[in-house]
């Protein structure tokens, strides 16, 4: 579940017991689950890191980034129910990587915790990272997005403009929960094709995603009714608390008070809008 808002409130949860330091091991932690996918293997990756310094730890799309002092890169990317902590994980059952820094502050090890074992953690070298997943593979961040851009990327495509939401070469960081939560405000049927939005749209689009992304980065994401996602201290988040439409299909709608949030599909993925204010 872990979108845009999500991995930027993991990332500035761990950066300041990262940032600056020196990993001084890698362990990879005893599971009988399914293994998450790890680029190269763990003994190639423990030795190219243990000892490097983490320059930066950073966010690209839904990526969470370690900078090393060798221009090297790590990408743990969290996906479904993936999690990086710095302090009481849920269960020991699911960890999967353990990082451990030399010094002695309050939080000395970053654990990485993957429920379902459907996250990956992938080393890059040196200028690696931005030829695979540079601007070239994938979209302008969608906190960085300008009504330019958003003007280009709806123009030359008829799919439906939440389906462009979710495409991560279009645009980074977007998923399907936040989709519906930026089309609701910004008053867009979900299943518009992107082209014939107009220029008032456009902007009403641009100033919504960065409306409902910055408010779920205050509220340190959404944690819904699984309890899955989890901010770096594993405390809930709270921006399910001021969902507009998301899961809400059923009841009135919180933007025009006469319409009912009716819940559709597109991609494989649930859609939920209000086909009053959003026609």
């Amino acid at each position: 579940m872990p979108e845009l808002p999500e991995v930027e409130t993991m990332v500035r949860g761990i950066r300041p017991y990262v940032a600056g330091r020196r990993l001084a091991r890698v362990r990879l932690c005893r599971t009988v689950c399914k293994p998450i996918l790890l680029t190269p293997k763990f003994a190639t990756l423990s030795r190219r890191i243990t000892g490097r310094v983490v320059t930066a730890v950073r966010r690209l799309g839904k990526r969470i980034i370690f900078d090393f002092d060798d221009a090297s890169a790590l990408a743990i990317e969290p996906r479904m129910t993936g999690l990086v902590l710095l302090t009481d994980w849920p269960d020991p059952d699911h960890l999967r990587l353990q990082f451990d820094f030399e010094g002695d502050l309050e939080h000395n090890s970053v654990w990485f915790w993957d429920r379902r074992g459907l996250g990956t953690v992938r080393l890059f070298g040196p200028g690696e990272l931005e030829q695979q997943l540079g601007s070239n593979r994938l979209g302008i961040d969608a906190l960085a997005f300008s009504p330019e851009n958003w003007q280009a990327c709806c123009q030359r495509t008829k799919r439906a403009v939440k389906v462009v939401l979710l495409d991560q070469k279009a645009v980074a960081g977007i998923g399907n929960l936040y989709a519906s939560e930026i089309l609701h405000l910004a008053a867009i049927d979900p299943h518009r094709p992107a082209d014939s939005l107009s220029l008032k749209e456009i902007a009403r689009l641009h100033q919504s995603t960065l409306s409902v992304l910055e408010d779920a980065v205050r509220y340190e994401g959404s944690t819904l009714g699984d309890g899955t996602y989890r901010n770096a201290l594993n405390k809930a988040g709270g921006y399910q608390n001021v969902h507009r439409v998301y899961q809400k299909h059923g009841t009135p709608c919180l933007r025009c008070k006469r319409g009912i949030i009716e819940r559709t599909v597109q991609a494989q993925r649930a859609t939920f809008f209000c086909p009053r204010c959003q026609k």
